[in-house]
């Protein structure tokens, strides 16, 4: 990604947990938790940052990363959606959040949510809180965050591959979007910038959202 990406950009699209809303900590706690109960061996500590480590996908996907084929992994994953909806409707839009997405739209950039939060809460949440998007896509069977999502907001919106953005906090949402030739901002968080660039050097990365906005002036 070079200095003119945003210049290109017609359309930002955002990743919802640690990237517009802080639920990253709470829900690494939770998994932290049900890893250990099942996995005793596995200290509290070391599932907790396994957890971090391969975000960006849903948890039932991250489970066969970190535990591949325990016959557990779906009862581990039932009782991680369960306990995190009530950390999910705790949390909230900050007033950062709120600006930037509204200066973005008034700027006349399409401006959408990618999550791997199910399609009925994540439009929930959103309801809830009051703040317009463009679009809102959440996982369904067969369509989640990553080449899914991607196609269908280019064909939504029919735009070019490279007037598409992608704005995530972790190393897997950075994979998905190159490697489906989207461009991609890392929000430094999760993730610091020297890990983000480590493994993908060409990339922009920000350390608040509200650089995007300088960004979006090139």
């Amino acid at each position: 990604m070079n200095g003119d990406t945003c210049m290109k950009t017609r359309a930002l699209l955002f990743d919802f947990d640690g990237t517009l809303v802080d639920t990253m900590e709470g829900f690494a706690d939770i998994a932290g938790e049900v890893i250990h109960q099942f996995h005793p061996e596995i200290s509290f500590e070391e599932a907790r940052r396994r957890y971090l480590e391969t975000s960006g996908v849903p948890f039932f996907q991250q489970l066969e990363i970190i535990l591949p084929g325990d016959p557990t992994n779906s009862k581990k994953a039932a009782i991680f959606e369960e306990t995190k909806k009530e950390g999910f409707f705790r949390s909230t839009f900050s007033e950062e959040v709120r600006f930037v997405i509204t200066q973005l739209r008034e700027r006349g950039i399409l401006v959408g949510v990618s999550s791997n939060n199910f399609q009925y809460l994540i439009e929930q949440f959103i309801e809830r809180e009051g703040l317009q998007f463009d679009i809102v896509l959440g996982f369904k069977d067969g369509f989640e965050k990553g080449k899914h999502h991607f196609e269908y907001v280019l064909h939504h919106f029919q735009l070019k591959k490279d007037e598409l953005t992608f704005v995530g906090d972790s190393l897997k949402d950075a994979e998905k979007a190159i490697s489906n030739d989207i461009s991609f901002i890392g929000l430094c968080g999760t993730f610091t910038k020297e890990q983000f660039l480590d493994k993908y050097p060409d990339i922009i990365t920000i350390n608040s959202l509200q650089e995007l906005l300088e960004i979006c002036e090139r």
